[in-house]
């Protein structure tokens, strides 16, 4: 599984997709909040929601499925889907860790940082731990600058990081063993 993997874009082997009730009650009260004709304002939060229930990724299935529950055409989902580092077109670890490579995260140590994950992980950017537990993915601009080097896991930033600071957390993260995604609260 540690191969760099690229978007799947067909729905050929790929288990098909449904909500599950509760997540569909969330998703139709998100839609809720915008006046009729806007219920597309909610697309990135729905998006979140099927990535959630699809272990962390969103199959064409998935956002066939998010198309469909929102009256939208399928292109629309797709095109937001594929602009944003947070959702991904490929299954993932079990654990995502996003790390800033911009301007101000470069200048702390994220390159360092992204380096010494690879080393300890095993794994390049853009690649999955053979376990399936971590992928490490570089992304654009987090919005930390002033706290670099950071990482996103799920829905949770880690600041001021240090080559410590991050083995202890891909340790918390291993004993812990549960899917981090964008929805948690």
């Amino acid at each position: 599984m540690s191969a760099r993997t690229r978007p799947i874009t067909t729905t050929e082997g790929v288990r098909p997709f449904t909500f599950s009730e509760a997540a569909l009650a969330e998703c139709r009260a998100l839609m809720a909040r915008y006046p009729e004709g806007r219920s597309k304002s909610a697309l990135i939060p729905v998006l979140h929601i099927a990535q959630a229930e699809n272990d962390g990724w969103l199959s064409v299935n998935a956002m066939d499925a998010v198309a469909e529950l929102m009256g939208l055409r399928r292109i629309e989902v797709y095109e937001v889907a594929s602009f944003y580092s947070m959702f991904n077109l490929h299954p993932v670890g079990t654990y995502v860790l996003d790390v800033c490579r911009t301007t101000p995260c470069m200048l702390r140590g994220s390159d360092d940082l992204i380096a010494h994950l690879e080393k300890k992980l095993g794994i390049h950017a853009g690649e999955t731990t053979r376990d399936g537990m971590f992928t490490l993915k570089t992304v654009e601009c987090l919005g930390s600058c002033g706290t670099g080097p950071m990482l996103q896991c799920g829905s949770s930033y880690h600041e001021d990081l240090t080559t410590e600071k991050v083995d202890r957390l891909i340790d918390e993260l291993r004993a812990r063993n549960r899917r981090a995604n964008y929805t948690d609260r």
